[in-house]
């Protein structure tokens, strides 16, 4: 059995005041059934794993680099995000992909950091609404996890999100037969390269305007192991409702 995940990404937003949302979402959901993460930036890392070391949430990082030290001012490794109490990392998100130009081949090499540091990778994969309507969806999904996935990967230590880039804090969620398709694909893929056993261990998460009206939806379809959440995992309401939504769905 693959354990449910909800992931949240607070992408560059929150200060140490902020961390107040936490308090009411686990008093909230106490014992989930799922996995509870938050990846939150660097600096809210640490006082956050401080302040909730008994709760039933765990914190990531949204990005590091890949090398473990070094001259590369502004960047942090992976050591140092499990240094900050971190147990997860995302890579490979479309606004890194997009934004800094990262491609496959860098996503691979922070993806073997991540696991080399004893943290677990979020890989992001998806495509654009170009990409879309031209039906080469499946073709660049593949593609981008037979670049950015690496050898090493197993369902201990990797995770995969599918993350439609035109879904992503567009109000636009694909049709529950496109995710169904999409996450299909990303399972076969995983046991065509790794076997069945790997493949079948690895959670894959639906990512691309999640929300509490939706999740149960998109929990229902096969394959999905839970979802990595933008802008609706900030409020504690909107994020307890997706992850009471993936408790039903785990039950």
């Amino acid at each position: 059995m693959r354990q449910k995940l909800a992931a949240g990404n607070w992408k560059m937003n929150g200060l140490v005041s902020d961390l107040g949302m936490i308090d009411t979402l686990t008093s909230a959901h106490p014992k989930p059934s799922s996995e509870v993460l938050l990846c939150l930036p660097a600096t809210l890392i640490a006082p956050a794993v401080q302040r909730f070391a008994k709760a039933p949430v765990s914190f990531g990082g949204q990005d590091c680099h890949a090398e473990t030290s070094g001259a590369f001012t502004g960047d942090v490794s992976a050591a140092m995000l499990k240094d900050a109490g971190a147990t997860h990392v995302i890579l490979g998100h479309s606004e890194r992909r997009t934004a800094y130009d990262e491609q496959d081949d860098a996503v691979r090499a922070k993806a073997q950091a991540v696991t080399a540091a004893g943290l677990t990778a979020i890989i992001c994969v998806g495509e654009s609404l170009e990409d879309r309507e031209a039906a080469k969806t499946l073709d660049l999904i593949g593609g981008q996890m037979s670049g950015s996935i690496p050898d090493e990967a197993t369902g201990g230590n990797f995770v995969l999100a599918y993350e439609p880039i035109w879904a992503i804090g567009t109000g636009l969620t694909p049709t529950m037969d496109q995710i169904a398709e999409v996450h299909d694909f990303m399972r076969a893929q995983l046991e065509d390269r790794f076997g069945e056993g790997i493949g079948q261990s690895v959670r894959l998460l639906y990512g691309g305007s999640v929300k509490p009206a939706n999740a149960d939806e998109i929990f229902a379809v096969p394959n999905v192991d839970g979802a990595l959440v933008g802008g609706a995992s900030l409020k504690a309401e909107d994020f307890g409702g997706i992850v009471k939504a993936l408790d039903a769905a785990e039950g």
